[in-house]
């Protein structure tokens, strides 16, 4: 009988430097080997990543930045126009010495506030005070809503309920701005008629708002763009500057006074991640009639590259770099409100609220109860000082969800009562 001998494997033989005498076996028959088993890794790799999807949920967020854009927007710090300077203020109807002066109030942490609910529960330590307020007059609330984009539906009437709900009516007026006529819409016409000391419409005249400042006369008023971004940037600045006041956009939904805010001068904190180059949000802003800062950022607005369209050049990007300029320049900066107080949507699943617009899950912010009369959501609710929204105008509040039950449902009983 013949002997039947194993077949032997073959190597591509390759030097052992440390035993010459043992080859090592070739790289391909490595690749052979995993090519045999390659259902069992693609099986293996499914596996891994059906229970990666099910117990975490990644949140990804790549923006792309030019160098040049960085280093000539950002890190590049020109001179400030002089808006600061004791001469300009003395003849200025700002009132230096209450805006530079001692506040009530501290609405900077000074830190992140990363951990749990901790910047809920900063703003809950702001309370308003029942015997003081920071003006003699009424203080002034302003929003603008752009004709040509939609309609001013019943979406858009909650902002209005939310002001009318939970502000202090004797000393607040609210003012809606607008490209075209709003007194024919009927939802507006019942709130003029029901509130006519707290709410007013007024037509934007763009070149009228900018005399006076450094924008004056210049090809920049003309700017527009199809999301109301740019132009938005622009009213908003040019009416704190002849007015003074609060802006509060369209999409937001107040939740409680905003008077223990109103003696600082303030934009607000973009989300809770810092982004470097996006850190601030004009959504909820408040400055003095002829403010030296938006001065300033008039400066920078007619000094610099036109905005691009759809973009925050003139928002977030122009915060920014009129806050650099100040503290260069050993100017104190305005405040910087945390995310919470009216970007409570901005942040990671443990810390933010929920989705506004989709129906509630069982509970929120890493076990937190979201139903029932003072439950953690309610109570941080209670906390906050508005919830930006983010436009999503073609979306609905699911009915009995918590948007619904906390703060829709309070508003107009609110002012039934």
């Amino acid at each position: 009988m013949t002997e039947v001998r194993p077949r032997a494997r073959r190597y591509s033989v390759v030097a052992n430097a440390s035993d010459p005498r043992r080859p090592y076996p070739s790289p391909f028959s490595y690749l052979s080997t995993l090519y045999h088993y390659k259902y069992r890794i693609l099986l293996l790799a499914a596996l891994i990543i059906v229970v990666f999807f099910t117990f975490w949920e990644p949140h990804v967020e790549l923006t792309l930045y030019s160098r040049h854009w960085i280093k000539s927007e950002i890190e590049s710090l020109s001179p400030l126009k002089g808006c600061f300077n004791e001469a300009k203020l003395q003849n200025s109807t700002y009132n230096v010495t209450f805006a530079m002066g001692p506040k009530r109030t501290d609405v900077q942490a000074g830190m992140p506030m990363r951990f749990g609910l901790d910047c809920y529960d900063f703003a809950g330590t702001i309370q308003p005070d029942p015997n003081y307020y920071p003006f003699q007059q009424e203080s002034l609330y302003h929003t603008y809503w752009r004709v040509d984009l939609a309609s001013f539906g019943e979406r858009q009437e909650w902002m209005l309920k939310s002001f009318f709900a939970t502000q202090n009516l004797r000393h607040s007026k609210l003012i809606l701005w607008s490209n075209g006529d709003l007194s024919q819409n009927p939802i507006i016409k019942t709130w003029l008629k029901n509130y006519p000391d707290s709410f007013e419409l007024r037509i934007t005249d763009i070149p009228k708002l900018a005399r006076g400042t450094a924008l004056q006369d210049s090809p920049l008023l003309k700017t527009h763009d199809d999301k109301a971004w740019v132009d938005g940037d622009l009213l908003r600045l040019l009416l704190l500057w002849n007015y003074g006041g609060a802006w509060v956009d369209m999409d937001t939904l107040l939740t409680r006074d905003l008077s223990p805010l109103l003696e600082h001068e303030f934009v607000t904190q973009w989300d809770c991640y810092d982004k470097k180059y996006s850190p601030f949000n004009g959504a909820l802003m408040n400055f003095f009639k002829n403010s030296p800062y938006l001065c300033e950022f008039f400066h920078l607005m007619a000094s610099g590259p036109p905005p691009r369209g759809g973009s925050t050049d003139w928002g977030s990007t122009l915060y920014l770099k009129l806050w650099r300029r100040l503290v260069a320049n050993g100017i104190p900066p305005f405040k910087i409100l945390p995310f919470c107080f009216s970007e409570g949507r901005s942040c990671r699943l443990d810390n933010r609220l929920p989705d506004p617009f989709k129906p509630d899950h069982e509970t929120w912010a890493n076990g937190l109860t979201l139903r029932g009369e003072n439950s953690p959501l309610d109570k941080t609710l209670k906390k906050i000082f508005a919830i930006h929204l983010h436009n999503q105008w073609e979306k609905s509040f699911p009915e009995d969800g918590w948007v619904d039950r906390y703060l829709l449902r309070r508003f107009d009983s609110g002012l039934l009562s």
